[in-house]
């Protein structure tokens, strides 16, 4: 059954009367009728989905960003790579599988993957941790890009979480040092680092992982130091200032873009990327194996600094 979103109660209106109509076809006369009625629905239906998202709040995006029905790493990992073999634990206390990742071909060329993964329903949410990673996880993602750096491979990570586990356990084992140790490395490697955004970018979660040459965010992704309910509960003591506090944010990838904190937006499919799953992926594909080829001719020196340089740009004031 498809989860429809709080902005979108016409539309699963709409639908649900496609449905009804549909299972009431007990005759072929009635079949005809309702087959011109579903049709005329469905065009209704198509022409709300499009006004719907010609006009999103920040606020709307952040729901999309966190639509269950989301792909999620794991599905751009089996639809996108060939002949993945997962890596797994930080050799020091645990294996995280809130972070997945290993080695793997994108069209033919061989790299390293590394991305946040949340679960597609609640047995496999729960033991992701619905995304939010300990430092078992940032440490297994130091481990994969020192193996990258080693073997010149280069690395793709995808990110998608609300943002690094908070709990008492994984700040006892040092979350801030491994976070940090993971923003370094991804500045210190010299081989191409190339991030997606697909879903939710939270906070130094999200930049342990995002800290690279490339930063590509989906249409309808966000990516922000915190999330929208977090900074009206700082902000106005009222988390039910969310819808505010994703204005001020500026967290879409329209306003990201405009800051020079991302590099590129990839379009997605009217209705979101859960709407058009396989579309979505063969887009993500397609700007992946754009960004890998730019780097073909680049020095190791060379990838390294062109990192380097942009992070120190951002923000600079020009006359």
């Amino acid at each position: 059954m498809q989860h429809y979103l709080d902005f979108e109660k016409e539309l699963a209106i709409l639908d649900g009367r496609v449905n009804e109509l549909r299972s009431d076809n007990s005759s072929l006369n009635e079949e005809k009728f309702n087959n011109k009625e579903i049709e005329e629905i469905q065009k209704k239906s198509k022409l709300l989905l499009k006004k719907i998202y010609s006009d999103l709040t920040p606020w709307h995006k952040c729901l999309i960003a966190r639509h269950p029905e989301r792909p999620h790493s794991s599905k751009y990992i089996e639809k996108l790579m060939t002949e993945f073999v997962p890596l797994a634990g930080d050799k020091k206390f645990a294996e995280d599988k809130s972070i997945i990742g290993g080695l793997a071909r994108l069209n033919d060329t061989p790299i390293v993957i590394i991305g946040h993964e949340k679960g597609e329903d609640t047995k496999s949410r729960i033991q992701h941790n619905f995304g939010m990673a300990r430092p078992e996880g940032y440490r297994k993602a130091v481990r994969l890009m020192d193996l990258a750096n080693r073997f010149n491979l280069p690395v793709i990570t995808f990110i998608d979480t609300p943002g690094a586990y908070p709990g008492k356990g994984a700040e006892e084992r040092g979350q801030a040092e491994a976070i940090a140790s993971s923003i370094a490395k991804c500045l210190q490697i010299k081989v191409p680092l190339i991030s997606v955004i697909i879903g939710e970018g939270g906070s130094g979660g999200a930049v342990a992982l995002a800290s690279s040459n490339k930063i590509i965010m989906l249409e309808h992704s966000i990516y922000s130091v915190i999330s929208p309910e977090g900074c009206a509960s700082i902000l106005w003591k009222n988390s039910d200032k969310m819808k505010e506090a994703a204005e001020a944010l500026r967290l879409t990838a329209v306003d990201l873009s405009k800051l020079r904190v991302v590099d590129e937006i990839i379009s997605e499919p009217i209705g979101g990327a859960h709407r058009n799953v396989s579309e979505t992926i063969a887009r993500v594909g397609k700007a992946l194996e754009r960004s890998l080829k730019k780097f073909d001719k680049f020095t190791p020196n060379q990838i390294l600094n062109e990192r380097r340089n942009k992070f120190l740009d951002i923000g600079k004031f020009k006359l």
